[in-house]
């Protein structure tokens, strides 16, 4: 006769109220992490875990893992009434035990085995089980959390360092592995403070499979990936960035996640978090599957996720991956290959749904944080409140200033001003949304080279036409955003597999490069009239757009107090040009405060010798004028000295 194995016995315990199932299924919970997922715990002197799981069409779910020889029929959990919640407590599985799901499903016999999706710690990939683990950590960032609301503010100098944390610096000593968080944190930090950085954007450090996906094929929603450390590794690191005053900005996916078969996919032999039809639930360009944002649980699900980051991890920001694909229902799709929505139109109205819900919880909830769209369209209103129609994102990447600018300044500068409108097109635009000018990891990949590739003419061109670059993006209004290594010219583009390129900071252009990148945001910090009205028109005037002929454009920033008032000018070919006249607002002597073409950033040392005097001669609108003399290739910045600094 054959042995049947008993079950274990298991205390009747329990994290879900009704309440928690009413919002659950209402698609209005934001904190579901509370409730589902793994929590260790102690009951009735018995050490275990608390497992809750959604899988509506399973048939029976069992935890398996190192705490019972991977015995897959040993501890079942039990359904939790109609909710679709499964829900055990489980004896001996204690915190640090690996751990899957076998779920089979009442549909065609299917079975699989399952990571959680709500777990905050998984294996490191190659490897795909989830491990229980808590969240405790004693934070010393009070005094950032106390003060982030001004440094996160529209009015506030943003400045971006976009970060891979796999590839920013690796150990040459030991097979050029990378730095864990904690070995990242000290050294991350002080470089961030030392080029005068505000805030880091992480690429996604959500656990994800496939390392070459650099975090976009997100599969653990809860959980920093394990390839660095533990959660509280990575908590470290963050409260080291705060220690030091710099701010910290995720990025987060919440369009897509991967087929893998341990992830959320085809979960308990249903399309439970993704749309069946393959025409609204599969991404073509990604080969990945698109959640189904009308389905309550799932938004349930997303939200969560995104409130964990900033309740538990001290996030500072949220940078929302392709939204454009979550927007439109035909995004890289053909005729014949989409479904329209209920009224014939290509908007896809339940994720419109779930971004201005996502904006609404995230600043009811943290107002002192920003969230930060990825929008590649004309879409209206993206950083607009919800309450004006508008999606509810604090900021939007201004892709078309991307696009225009490198098109630009990759010609030949004798061609440029055939393509002056490029320059001078966004203004037009340039305060609909309030915008962030990235140039981010996306342009240096795929074979688009590095930054410093992309400039034309011999080295020292190059160097010029760069360091003119990075001058006219913070001459702009706007935050600012710059990917790691372009702040000091790496020759490749980038390589997730590589380090930066770190030994080129022993020549000089390189070394003059990145000094020229931290005084530029030394400025832009130091001076209101550069930062305080970036998302307000306010805040901006042209001087000359025109001279096309000469490739120049000469502008005016404004900070709040009338006194703030801060002049730049571009030129954008190599031909030097004396007494070249631009307007001024006033009279007096306008110090020369920043020169790309200085000695020390690797220039030829042209310039104004420190400063010149306003001739009461008007020219552009303006009562008086500047004779000035522009170096080639070269960004210059000028503050009246009656205004002191």
């Amino acid at each position: 006769m054959a042995m049947v194995r008993k079950q274990p016995v298991l205390p009747d315990v329990t994290l879900l109220t009704d309440q928690d199932l009413y919002l659950f299924n209402e698609g209005t919970h934001v904190r579901l992490y509370e409730k589902l997922g793994a929590h260790p715990m102690t009951v009735d002197g018995v050490e275990g875990t608390y497992l809750a799981l959604w899988a509506p069409d399973a048939e029976q779910i069992c935890v398996m893992g190192d705490f019972n020889g991977w015995n897959k029929t040993g501890h079942s959990l039990r359904p939790r009434g109609h909710s679709g919640i499964w829900e055990a407590f489980v004896p001996g599985l204690k915190k640090g035990a690996i751990y899957k799901y076998r779920i089979a499903s009442r549909y065609h016999g299917y079975q699989v085995d399952k990571a959680d999706p709500v777990a905050f710690y998984y294996e490191t990939p190659p490897k795909t089980a989830s491990i229980v683990w808590d969240l405790e950590y004693e934070w010393k960032d009070r005094g950032w959390m106390g003060t982030r609301h001004s440094r996160n503010s529209l009015n506030a100098p943003i400045a971006i360092y976009e970060v891979h944390l796999g590839s920013w610096r690796r150990v040459p000593e030991q097979d050029s592995r990378s730095l864990t968080y904690r070995e990242l944190a000290p050294q991350l930090a002080e470089y961030v403070t030392q080029m005068g950085f505000t805030h880091v954007e992480i690429l996604p450090i959500m656990e994800h499979p496939f390392y070459g996906s650099w975090g976009y094929q997100t599969t653990g929603y809860f959980a920093p990936t394990s390839r660095y450390g533990t959660p509280q590794d990575f908590m470290y690191l963050i409260d080291c960035l705060h220690q030091h005053g710099i701010g910290v900005i995720l990025d987060w996916v919440p369009s897509h996640f991967p087929t893998d078969e341990h992830g959320p996919g085809f979960f308990d032999g249903t399309h439970l978090y993704e749309h069946a039809d393959p025409q609204k639930g599969f991404h073509p360009d990604w080969s990945s599957f698109i959640f189904n944002y009308g389905r309550n649980e799932v938004r349930s699900f997303l939200l969560s996720s995104a409130l964990f980051w900033l309740d538990k991890y001290h996030i500072d920001g949220l940078r929302v991956d392709a939204v454009a694909s979550m927007l439109y229902l035909d995004y890289s799709r053909k005729e014949g290959e989409w479904i329209p929505n209920q009224y014939g139109g290509r908007e896809n109205l339940e994720a419109i749904g779930f971004l201005r819900h996502f904006n609404e919880q995230i600043y009811a909830n943290h107002p002192d944080v920003q969230t930060i769209a990825e929008e590649s369209t004309a879409w209206p209103m993206v950083s607009r409140p919800t309450y004006v129609g508008g999606l509810g994102f604090g900021l939007k990447w201004d892709m078309g200033w991307m696009h225009d600018t490198l098109e630009y300044m990759s010609k030949e500068p004798i061609h440029r001003k055939y393509h002056h409108n490029d320059l001078t097109f966004r203004m037009l635009y340039a305060f609909h949304e309030s915008f962030v000018l990235p140039l981010s990891h996306d342009e240096v990949v795929h074979g688009k080279g590095s930054l410093l590739g992309k400039m034309p003419g011999d080295d020292w061109q190059k160097f010029a036409n760069l360091r003119l670059l990075f001058g006219y993006m913070y001459a702009q209004p706007a935050k600012k955003l710059l990917f790691m290594g372009g702040e000091f010219g790496q020759w490749h583009e980038w390589k997730h597999e590589d380090s930066l390129e770190w030994p080129l900071l022993q020549y000089v252009p390189h070394a003059g490069l990145q000094r020229w990148v931290a005084d530029l945001n030394q400025l832009y910090r130091s001076e209101p009239a550069l930062h305080q009205l970036d998302c307000d028109p306010a805040g901006f005037e042209w001087i000359d757009c025109l001279d096309a002929e000469s490739s120049i454009i000469s502008l005016i920033r404004k900070g709040k107090s009338t006194g703030d008032l801060v002049l730049a000018v571009c030129n954008f070919t190599p031909v030097p040009r004396s007494n070249y006249l631009v307007g001024a607002p006033r009279g007096g002597i306008w110090r020369e405060l920043l020169n790309s073409d200085a000695a020390q950033y690797g220039g030829s040392g042209l310039g104004n010798l420190g400063g010149v005097e306003a001739a009461p001669m008007p020219l552009h609108g303006r009562p008086h004028s500047l004779a000035l003399t522009l170096p080639p290739l070269s960004a210059l910045f000028f503050k009246s000295r009656s205004e002191g600094r």
